[in-house]
């Protein structure tokens, strides 16, 4: 028997450029099967449309399409969404016409399609039926999107022709909103009617029946006429819908910050329970966290700082609740623990090593009388089956870590290359080391469990909880011991000088291999993008310029100036000889050292220093000996030596010594890459004139001008397949020395920048103003890398009274302290911006209120990026219980949220 087919027209309302084409697949033979690299052509109709035709035989599969944009370049854009699709068993037409539109990642109205606006922000909003079968009689179906109407209405339909109404409001024609589906639906004959069709969406209540208003823009111009034996399919994207913007507020805090009476000396999974219950009471939408994976590396309190994490998975042990692993009558079993934790709780901070030491004592108290039972249970067996991929290597990790004292896994004497098939062998239930081993098991299910319990109670009282990933993994952790492939372990990731830390930021952390990561189609990347979303409705991208390109260090260096962007297009030393540069490579890529930077540096030890660490080498120059030439040779050495501050004085000065070079060598031989501020050094303004404008010029092309196309590349391989491995809504902390390619791409994927108010991105100005921000942001007055409102108010007095004059428009003097009524005023400024969100760190949130908040506004400050060895151990000074009876604080912050519009 003859199959039947139908002839499918796709048309494509884009408009290209010049060497741009578009291509479609799908998840049918005939469009690829799915592989964007069997795409099909499109051809060029005419400036609005693309068009292509396909004969598909009439069975029951529902066709799944998507565009793409190429250039000749190669670079490809696919279109946003997977909602494409045309279902032709209902269809009985020789032809079907599908009249499609562009979906643009960028465009806002995606963003209301994530998890966080779907499942909990905008659930009462969202309803539907089943779609209508389409009658027989129907030459049409209009399909469209809209986010954002209120409960109770729709769509609906109303244009020039007497079908349509003859653009009278009381003749519209509602759409239907179809279940399980973002779209609005309506079939209609119109086979009677006049072509070009004009026609426009717009809002109508469905219990009053009465047409609201229009959707903005032009008239929306249906040219296809109808023809006998044809069936016409407009999927209309979004309706324009005016001034339909959601906004929302939150809260910043680590879990280790927060405070009840049942914490364990720190905050706790448990506690954001609580935390939930005072979001919801002052109508806040939302819970920032910080990374909370495990960081137990040392044991000592340097293991506090969270983004060195050991693994990219595990939870950290510090956030569990004890008392949750017990049932009533092993109340016992804790007794020691709940009488040492209630000292531990009135410390002002957290005490790390005692908190920690504390908990691994009692758990393995708990998991000796529970652990069988519990790792029997049919919720654990879920969770394994779930986690193995991570839970087994971080567990033996752990293991080995305890077993050798170390987690520098390249000295372990057994297991320092991870092997698949000997790690299986080794968690054999029958093997001396299993039951260590399944006590992270234990450990990561109860955390895993606990979690999981506080998020859920978020979403129930209509709350979102936001993520952190860190750009970076641990140099001596488990992804660098099970993935040592993906990372470039003789290299350092940190950050170049800013007004912060001028003289960079080193995080140690190894960088990542990019091709071996897309080789594998970010697998990696994309696992810890699923662990999130078993916890966390959005994430933030810690550092997501590194997606662009990474300041890599060497491993010689210490401080994170000795660094430079990779990728990065470098320098031929032609190309300076061809600018005038004169001198020899070795005076610009050697430190400069005479006897007047000896003695600003060293005044009068700088006799000690040219005897024991620098060789003369003629016209009163010098250079470092063998042994001293870089950074980590001078650290060594003094590490042999008293810890006194006149030999800390002479390593810094050593080291400050070594960064005084112009350019960095490149791997390539003849090939140079500039070193950061380069006018700060004294090598440069030792240098003639000519050669110091000459290098001016070089040195801004090189880094603002040069690498930008390479940038934006870089970029654009990576994100969006990231981005599309998950339907979190993602924000982006897009901090620091910006490239010029990072907004546009930003817009272009549509992830949320963040704007802090005094790091304005803007070249020209001191302060960013919050009225100024983007839609598809994030704006805040501080941050956990900076100090709070308060803290920062005393820092500067100049640019605080320049704020106060300018920004607060505030006549006279600025008060020396922060009064509430500034603290409050700043706050309001971000609650009252267009961005979509405004956050605020919980020690702002009680800055406004003289009689809650702390004496001290620097004892508020959670991290100094200036100082590599900060112990994070904030915590609030109030309880979330007492916090939840100041009834006056927050019915105020009740009502100011609720004015703002949030």
């Amino acid at each position: 028997m003859k199959i039947k087919t139908i002839k499918v027209c796709f048309y494509l309302r884009y408009h290209t450029t010049y060497g741009q084409s578009i291509w479609i697949y799908g998840n049918h033979p005939l469009l690829g099967s799915g592989d964007p690299q069997k795409a099909q052509p499109l051809v060029y109709l005419n400036e609005d449309y693309w068009k292509t035709d396909f004969i598909f035989p009439l069975t029951d599969q529902k066709i799944e399409y998507h565009y793409i944009l190429r250039d000749e370049s190669g670079k490809e854009i696919l279109e946003w969404g997977n909602d494409k699709f045309i279902d032709l068993k209902s269809i009985s037409v020789e032809q079907f016409q599908c009249i499609d539109t562009w979906n643009d990642e960028g465009q806002i109205e995606n963003v209301f399609y994530k998890e966080p606006f779907e499942k909990i922000l905008l659930k009462e909003n969202i309803s539907g039926v089943a779609a209508k079968k389409i009658s027989k009689t129907s030459t049409h179906l209009f399909r469209v999107k809209a986010p954002l109407l209120q409960k109770g209405q729709t769509l609906a339909l109303i244009g020039a022709s007497p079908l349509l109404g003859a653009w009278d409001t009381q003749k519209t024609i509602p759409l239907t909103k179809v279940k399980d589906t973002p779209f609005f639906e309506v079939a209609l004959n119109l086979r009677e009617a006049e072509f070009p069709l004009s026609y426009k969406y717009g809002i109508y209540d469905i219990k009053k029946k009465l047409f609201i208003n229009f959707e903005t823009g032009n008239n929306r111009i249906l040219t296809v006429p109808f023809q006998k034996n044809n069936f016409i399919f407009c999927n209309d994207g979004f309706a324009a819908l005016p001034d339909l913007y959601w906004k929302g507020a939150g809260v910043a805090i680590p879990v280790f910050s927060l405070r009840s009476k049942n914490s364990g000396g720190v905050g706790e999974f448990a506690d954001i329970k609580l935390l939930v219950d005072w979001s919801k009471k002052i109508g806040l939408s939302l819970i920032q966290l910080l990374p909370i994976n495990d960081t137990t590396a040392t044991h000592t309190a340097t293991d506090s700082y969270p983004y060195a994490a050991i693994s990219a998975f595990a939870l950290h042990p510090l956030y569990i609740h004890i008392e949750a692993l017990i049932t009533p009558t092993q109340k016992n079993l804790i007794q020691a623990y709940k009488k040492q934790k209630v000292k531990l709780n009135q410390l002002e901070a957290v005490d790390y090593v005692a908190v920690m030491q504390l908990k691994w004592k009692t758990l393995r108290t708990l998991f000796e009388a529970n652990g069988a039972n519990d790792l029997a249970s049919p919720n654990f067996n879920t969770f394994f089956s779930q986690n193995a991929h991570w839970l087994v290597p971080y567990s033996v990790f752990s293991y080995l870590r305890e077993l050798y004292g170390t987690v520098d896994f390249n000295t372990w004497p057994t297991h320092s290359k991870y092997n698949e098939l000997e790690i299986q062998k080794l968690i054999r239930p029958t093997t001396s080391a299993y039951k260590e081993i399944s006590f992270y098991y234990y450990v990561q299910f109860h955390l895993h469990t606990q979690l999981t319990k506080a998020t859920q109670y978020a979403n129930k009282k209509g709350i979102i909880v936001k993520g952190d990933i860190p750009i970076g993994v641990y140099r001596y952790g488990v992804d660098a011991w099970q993935h040592p492939e993906l990372f470039y372990m003789d290299r350092q990731a940190g950050a170049p000088p800013d007004d912060f830390a001028i003289k960079g930021q080193n995080w140690g952390f190894p960088t990542y291999q990019w091709k071996k990561m897309a080789s594998t189609n970010y697998h990696w990347w994309k696992q810890r993008f699923e662990q999130m979303r078993f916890y966390f409705d959005a994430f933030r991208i810690d550092h997501i310029l590194g997606f662009f390109r990474i300041w890599s260090i060497p491993l010689h260096a210490v401080d994170g100036i000795m660094g430079r962007f990779v990728p990065a297009l470098p320098m031929k030393w032609q190309e300076l000889i061809a600018k005038g540069i004169t001198c020899d490579a070795s005076r610009l890529t050697q430190p400069f050292i005479n006897e007047n930077i000896l003695w600003q540096l060293f005044g009068n030890d700088n006799d000690y220093v040219k005897q024991h660490f620098l060789t003369n080498v003629e016209n009163g120059l010098y250079q470092f000996l063998p042994s001293f030439q870089s950074q980590v040779q001078v650290v060594n050495h003094f590490k042999t030596m008293p810890k006194e501050a006149w030999h800390q004085s002479i390593q810094d000065g050593l080291l400050h010594l070594l960064t005084n070079v112009i350019l960095l060598e490149d791997d390539i031989v003849g090939s140079y890459h500039f070193r950061f501020n380069i006018e700060s050094t004294t090598s440069f303004q030792h240098l003639d004139e000519t050669t110091k404008t000459v290098l001016k010029e070089l040195y801004n092309e090189y880094f603002f001008v040069k690498q930008n196309h390479l940038w934006e590349q870089e970029a654009l391989a990576k994100l969006p397949h990231l981005k599309r491995a998950t339907n979190m809504l993602i924000c982006g902390e897009d901090l620091g020395l910006v490239p010029a390619c990072l907004p546009e791409v930003m817009k272009q994927l549509g992830i949320l920048s963040l704007e802090v108010q005094r790091m304005p991105k803007a070249s020209n100005t001191l302060f960013f103003n919050p009225i100024d921000a983007p839609y598809l942001s994030v704006v805040t007055p501080s941050s956990h890398d900076t100090s709070t409102i308060r803290g920062w108010w005393e820092e500067d007095p100049p640019k605080t009274q320049q704020f106060f004059n300018e920004v607060l428009a505030q006549k006279g003097e600025a008060p020396s302290e922060c009064s509430p009524w500034i603290n409050k005023a700043i706050m309001l400024q971000h609650l009252n911006a267009p961005a979509m969100w405004a956050i605020f760190q919980w020690q702002d949130f009680i800055g406004v209120d003289a009689a809650l908040r702390r004496n001290d506004p620097q004892a508020e400050r959670i991290n100094d990026p200036s100082n590599a060895t900060h112990y994070w151990r904030y915590r609030m000074h109030l309880s979330l219980e007492s916090l939840l009876k100041e009834k006056s604080f927050n019915d105020q912050w009740a009502m100011d949220i609720k004015e703002s519009g949030r």
